[in-house]
């Protein structure tokens, strides 16, 4: 156990020692069951005689904070314990507050609830689809840091190899063109998009997002400031002409629109950067979960079809293989890759090494492309099984041809309806909760986690609620 404490010159040292050890175990520094050193060893630490230990240390046990045991030592007590938490319960709150413009608070997480019966829950990908012996493999190898230069500070860019690979990989995947140099690792999407606010956002810039849509990058760039205009959705995505042409910043999610799953039409792509030219706009375009198709050819990206390097392209692999890996990455013109690489330094410095260099193995030995075809077959069949279960309900699904949701329109109260769906272990989303804006009445399922046996009798709980 370290202690602090502070000792007089000549006497009173015993006392300083006793209320120094009490302090410590009253406010928990000190567990129950704790052993403390010997009165030899913690005199000699100390400076101080040996006899003032002995005395602080009877006058504790006196007290009932420690007990002595013999031949064993001396030990904290549970009494102690008790007593840690009522000074615990005493502590106060702290006279420091955020600033004024925070309005923030954590939100639950997926990982500390309970995992429901029927998991429509939106985001999550099928944990049990990942191959771990593979990736343990991989990580145990690259987990002997002597060969990443341990003693060195790594790029904010990420390793050169991770950067490769998601280079050739998007490239291959998605069309979109980057070199090496133009991709930057982060520790997922949301800390791409932290970057890009960081560096292109000043207090007071519009910022004009989907609406419904991703209510986490909404926050995020109020956070940085911004003041964030809803645009809406229709059926080819987000309504272009809605933009004001003031926004310094478009975000959008075109391959698989989010919440509703229709992609942005070709027509609106080439519609959204001939703003973005006219009015000196960039377009932060996440592709979230596009790697799962079900039917058709996917579009063109947005930065596919960027010729002015307005586009910055943001993907991650928390859809397609973990969310606890958190690793993702931006495509970025060069234009901000400084600036970007700067933002990653001053915050956070660089990712680990081994993690990157063991998901660059993966990529390079085949095996994400081989997860992902699996994990397409598993996902294609819930996209059926969910939508033909759907379609006796009254129910209007947005048509959706990738990704791990589906929306579907509904006309009724979908917040109450999902409330009580949750209370019988049924966890779907309301399309409400993604809006700024009232918008039409719906849920969103999600797919990815859910176990296929379990949805068509999820579908059928939800079914005799929406009867009532």
């Amino acid at each position: 156990m370290d202690l602090v404490v502070d000792l007089p010159a000549r006497t009173g040292r015993s006392d300083a020692l006793y209320r120094a050890l009490r302090e410590a175990m009253t406010q928990g520094r000190a567990a129950a069951g704790e052993r403390l050193p010997s009165t030899r060893s913690l005199a000699r630490d100390l400076g101080v005689s040996r006899a003032s230990v002995a005395t602080a240390y009877e006058r504790l046990v006196a007290e009932g904070y420690l007990e002595s045991r013999t031949g064993s030592g001396t030990y904290v007590t549970a009494e102690a314990r008790g007593e840690a938490g009522a000074a615990g319960r005493r502590r106060a709150a702290g006279a420091l507050r955020p600033r004024a413009s925070w309005r923030w608070a954590p939100l639950p997480v997926s990982g500390d609830a309970p995992v429901p019966e029927h998991d429509f829950r939106v985001g999550l990908p099928d944990a049990s689809l990942f191959p771990f012996d593979a990736w343990r493999r991989l990580l145990a190898a690259e987990s002997r840091l002597r060969d990443h230069a341990p003693g060195t500070y790594g790029s904010p860019a990420g390793l050169p190899r991770l950067r490769e690979a998601v280079a050739r990989s998007v490239g291959f995947a998605r069309g979109v063109r980057a070199d090496p140099d133009d991709v930057i690792v982060t520790h997922g999407a949301q800390h791409a998009l932290d970057l890009v606010a960081r560096v292109l956002l000043e207090p007071g810039d519009t910022v004009a997002v989907e609406d419904p849509g991703y209510p986490a990058a909404r926050d995020l760039f109020a956070s940085h400031g911004a003041r964030v205009v809803p645009v809406r959705v229709d059926e080819e995505g987000l309504v272009v002409d809605e933009v004001p042409p003031e926004a310094r910043l478009v975000y959008t999610t075109p391959s698989h629109q989010f919440p509703l799953g229709l992609p942005l039409s070709l027509a609106r792509r080439r519609a959204l950067l001939a703003h973005a030219a006219r009015h000196g706009t960039a377009i932060v375009e996440d592709d979230y979960d596009s790697e799962f198709r079900h039917a058709r050819r996917p579009l063109d990206t947005l930065h596919g079809l960027d010729r002015d390097g307005r586009v910055v392209y943001v993907g991650t692999f928390s859809k397609s293989l973990l969310p606890a890996l958190r690793v993702g990455y931006l495509v970025a013109p060069a234009s901000l890759r400084g600036a970007l690489l700067a933002a990653r330094q001053l915050g956070d410095g660089y990712g680990p090494v081994h993690v990157q260099a063991a998901l660059a193995g993966f990529v390079d030995d085949g095996l994400l492309a081989r997860h992902v075809r699996r994990a397409s077959a598993v996902y294609a069949e819930r996209h059926a099984i969910l939508l033909d279960a759907l379609a006796g309900l009254p129910l209007e699904p947005v048509p959706s041809a990738a990704g791990l949701h589906v929306a579907a329109y509904f006309d009724g109260d979908a917040r109450a309806v999902a409330a009580r769906a949750r209370r019988r272990s049924v966890a779907l989303d309301a399309l409400a909760d993604y809006a700024v804006r009232p918008c039409r009445e719906g849920f969103v399922f999600g797919y990815g986690a859910a176990v296929t046996s379990s949805i068509r009798p999820g579908i059928e709980k939800l079914a005799r609620l929406l009867e009532r």
